[in-house]
């Protein structure tokens, strides 16, 4: 009998009780975003806190840093294992340039 009661209950409340409903601040910035790149706002998105805020991360305009062009702190760490092992100074320029990081750490691993 309780399996009967069961099958012809009416389906209880939907599982979204866990989204947070989107802020209207993060709203205006997706649609400013949206407006200057001609791109739509997914409707899931438009309704999920947590999906915008990945929507707005992906596709929000990317400000330059004087630091983008770096060396990451893995390529320095490498390359000063690699300066120890072999006894190499790693040259200063390197410290500046990401690229010529790589370039280094390939010519001398």
């Amino acid at each position: 009998m309780a399996q009967s009661a069961r099958t012809l209950a009416p389906s209880g409340p939907t599982n979204d009780y866990h989204l947070l409903p989107v802020t209207d601040r993060q709203m205006r910035y997706a649609r400013a975003i949206a407006e200057q790149s001609a791109l739509e706002i997914p409707v899931e998105a438009q309704r999920d806190r947590r999906m915008l805020s990945d929507w707005i991360s992906t596709h929000k305009p990317r400000a330059a840093s004087p630091f983008d062009n770096y060396p990451t702190g893995k390529q320095v760490a490498f390359a000063e294992r690699i300066s120890r092992s072999k006894r190499r100074p790693i040259p200063s320029e390197c410290f500046r340039d990401k690229h010529r990081m790589s370039r280094w750490i390939d010519e001398n691993k």
